[in-house]
């Protein structure tokens, strides 16, 4: 679905994206690398094709549009360097011109020469691109630009008939903030209070739907 936000054309994809097209920028958050391996360290059994799922379903993006960035907005790793990263070094390697930008999250816990040897340019508190300005939570105060954040993993229910409902991730627009869905397919839903004129769009395993 292409929406327009601000006067910008932006493509909300149904693999938990935007993109970005004046820019040639595809955007994501919370792609949390590493998660499955560092609960696996804890004893936790999580199986390692999680990460598999979500890189692959990142490379099905980049090669739809085609980006010359993509740009994360915090929470791109879980933790500390570990196999689950080295596996990302591997897969970088298949798209050696593409710029990768980073807003640090709470979960980026990388030492700087990390993020250097992976081809990471790295923000630790926003990014500015007018009239959009990219942070992993949302500010308290607000000024011209118009935030684009995640670190919530936004998720809508929707009421059927007889009591049915099901759960979806979600984009999330208001007033003065946009929230992303998480990309990775390991991370819950969070439910976001409404205001009036907030704009949600749910993801279905099709397409992407206004409600």
């Amino acid at each position: 679905m292409t929406i327009n936000c601000k006067g910008e054309s932006l493509v909300l994809d149904k693999d938990k994206a935007i993109y970005w097209e004046s820019k040639k920028m595809l955007i994501i958050s919370d792609l949390h690398l590493g998660k499955g391996a560092h609960f696996r360290r804890a004893g936790i059994q999580v199986p390692a094709t999680v990460m598999e799922t979500d890189l692959d379903k990142l490379s099905r993006l980049i090669s739809k549009f085609a980006p010359q960035i993509l740009l994360v907005t915090g929470d791109m790793f879980h933790h500390q360097m570990n196999t689950e990263v080295e596996t990302f070094r591997l897969w970088r390697t298949q798209f050696p011109d593409l710029r990768i930008i980073l807003v640090k999250g709470n979960h980026d816990l990388l030492r700087e020469e990390d993020y250097a040897g992976l081809s990471i340019e790295v923000h630790s508190k926003e990014l500015l691109y007018f009239p959009f300005r990219f942070v992993h939570d949302q500010p308290r105060d607000f000024d011209e630009y118009y935030n684009i954040t995640g670190h919530i993993h936004p998720g809508i229910t929707i009421y059927g008939k007889a009591r049915q409902q099901i759960k979806l991730p979600c984009f999330y627009f208001g007033s003065t903030c946009a929230i992303l869905p998480a990309f990775s397919v390991f991370t819950g839903l969070s439910k976001i209070r409404a205001e009036e004129g907030d704009q949600f769009y749910a993801i279905t395993p099709e397409k992407v739907v206004r409600v």
